[in-house]
Order: C-alpha cells, then structure tokens, then sequence
C-alpha cells in the first residue's frame, strides 16, 4: 500500500509504502531524488530506541535528495506495531532482508545503513543482499561501559565501503575506540552523544553538527559514483 504526501507539486512527492516481511509489515518512507539526477539510494533504519524521527535521519532525508540520492527511510515490523522494545538481532535482520527487494525497485545502488542498531544489521546483511555500500550512523561498537563486549566484527565484516559517523562522546563507543582498519572510513562529529545531540557548552550548534553529518555523507557517496 502506498501513500503520497507533499507540500509542493513541482517537488518530488514523499510516499510512503507497506511492506511484507517474514517479520511482519515494513514501512518505507521514499524521500526522491530528481528523476533525472538521482544515481543511489540510501536505505537508512532506525535504532533499538527510536524511530525514523531521529535528528540525523531527518537531516539526511531532506538534504540528500537535492543531491542526487534517493533516502528510503525505512521502518523495521516492531515499530510499525506499535511494539516498544525491538526483538532479537536475527529478526531484525529477517525484517530487513524482507524490504531490500522494494529498496532496488528504483532501479539504483542501494546503500544499506542505519543508526545504531540499524546500521548493525545494515553491517550484517550487506553483503549477502548485494548493498554497494554500508553507512553506519552511531554505530553501538559496544553497550555503555562495557567495552569488552565488542561488535567490532560485524563492522569489519560487512565487506563493502562503509562510513562510520561517529560521535564525540558517544557512550557505545568513541571514535578512539574503533579498532584501526582499512575496512571502513571512520567521521568524527565533535561533543556528539549517542543521538548526535551537542550540549550547549560546545564549540558547534545543533545545526552545525548535523551539517558537518550531511556533508561527510555528501562527500563519502559522490566516491561512490
């Protein structure tokens, strides 16, 4: 099922669409590129506590289709139920696959990524679902505090180009904790926590934060092309 939404008619129209998984029903919001000038798409999921709400995934779905990259935000089965608390790993993972035919309808690339538990499965399932890439935003490198329970080799394993975008002061893990890899390319964003949020204290705004996330997104998928 596919809705249309959208304020002005000589824009791309934002659609939404209902997809089934083996996890239950997937939503996808389409955030369009030009048709004449998109060359990827950007599949980006959310994470364990929060949806496509998030500050870094609206940021990039409004920014990227001006640039030629097609964002489909797409929503995993347990949030579409209303469900409070995502399931395992592996049905994350079962949700994902279920939606990656309806991501390469376009036609395009399809970049697989995410935040934080999103951009684990994103990690996961790159390769066996043939993504061209992986961008990992916040990626969860370990649960707070405990740095011997490293996620590292799921990140070392996708096995396509993959950007981290990382902040600061992320309690799942600093940019200094990332183990050195040719595997992927690691962005800093300063005084960033876990939701990219910089206190006021910092030397950047809000606004500038998500800026500095939107441009090494920009740079790292023109590479891409």
């Amino acid at each position: 099922m596919t809705k249309n939404t959208t304020a002005n008619a000589a824009e791309p129209t934002v659609r939404t669409e209902t997809v089934g998984t083996g996890a239950g029903e997937a939503r996808v919001t389409w955030h369009p590129a030009p048709a004449k000038e998109a060359r990827l798409v950007l599949a980006l999921s959310h994470g364990a506590g929060g949806g496509i709400e998030a500050r870094d995934l609206k940021a990039l779905a409004a920014e990227l289709p001006a640039r030629g990259v097609t964002v489909a935000l797409v929503e995993q089965p347990w949030r579409v139920a209303g469900k409070k608390v995502a399931p395992a790993p592996k049905t994350l993972d079962v949700g994902w696959r279920g939606v990656w035919s309806a991501l390469e309808k376009p036609g395009l690339p399809v970049v697989s990524g995410g935040r934080s538990a999103g951009a684990r499965v994103a990690c996961r399932t790159a390769q066996e679902l043939g993504a061209a890439a992986v961008l990992a935003l916040s990626f969860p490198l370990h649960p707070p505090g405990r740095p011997e329970k490293s996620r590292a080799g799921e990140l070392l394993g996708a096995g396509v180009p993959t950007l981290v975008v990382q902040g600061g002061n992320d309690p799942f893990g600093k940019p200094a904790e990332f183990p050195g890899s040719t595997a992927y390319e690691l962005v800093e964003i300063p005084y960033g926590d876990h939701g990219f949020a910089v206190p006021k204290r910092a030397d950047i705004g809000q606004d500038e934060a998500l800026a500095l996330i939107v441009d090494a997104v920009v740079k790292w998928a023109g590479s891409l092309a």
